[in-house]
């Protein structure tokens, strides 16, 4: 079975997380290239789809939602799975006692999950490098903010250990399942004479 992970990031650390699930992907013996979605554009060798990007003001990047658009049609018939990485610090809530993560999930994943009816989405903590350029306005004006450090607080967050176990959770629902069905070149699905699906070997 042969897994794409692809991804959108700012300044590596989201591209850092897929490189780790492609990592992890492999160990437990599927096939996982790694790709930035600026450089897919087409999805037919592949049998499933893990599609990540960083978030910025609760918005994943717009590369990612964009190829999620439009490649829709593709990764419905696909297995697909959704991470993000944004969230800054060790605290696990915040003042308000809500958890990090679930308030740092992109506005986007509600109208995805209706698009691709992913079948899980994470979101992991990232990291963040002050010495980095900023890119684009709305970063240059959130740095320039006086609550800029205490809600940027510089270092490499990225929980390695969750990272590794949720793609270990991608690879066994893979590879419980049977083989994925045939595709045409076209990435449809092969039928067979009765109108069902062609296996795959």
């Amino acid at each position: 079975m042969n897994v794409l992970v692809a991804y959108a990031t700012r300044h590596g650390a989201t591209a850092g997380i897929a490189q780790r699930i492609v990592e992890t992907l492999r160990r437990e013996g599927l096939h996982a290239d790694v790709v930035s979605v600026a450089e897919v554009t087409r999805l037919e060798r592949y049998d499933a789809v893990v599609l990540g990007g960083a978030a910025y003001m609760f918005h994943w990047l717009k590369d990612a939602t964009s190829f999620a658009k439009r490649h829709r049609a593709e990764l419905a018939q696909r297995p697909v799975w959704l991470f993000s990485s944004g969230p800054l610090g060790s605290d696990l809530v915040d003042e308000a006692g809500h958890d990090m993560r679930d308030a740092a999930r992109p506005k986007e994943f509600a109208e995805l999950a209706g698009l691709l009816r992913p079948r899980g989405e994470e979101v992991f903590f990232g990291a963040y490098d002050p010495a980095q350029k900023p890119i684009g306005l709305g970063e240059r004006v959130t740095r320039m903010m006086p609550a800029a450090k205490h809600a940027m607080p510089a270092g490499d967050f990225r929980d390695w250990e969750r990272i590794d176990a949720w793609a270990k959770q991608i690879a066994q629902q893979l590879t419980s399942r049977s083989d994925p069905p045939a595709r045409t070149q076209d990435g449809s699905q092969s039928l067979g004479s009765d109108g069902s699906p062609k296996d795959r070997y």
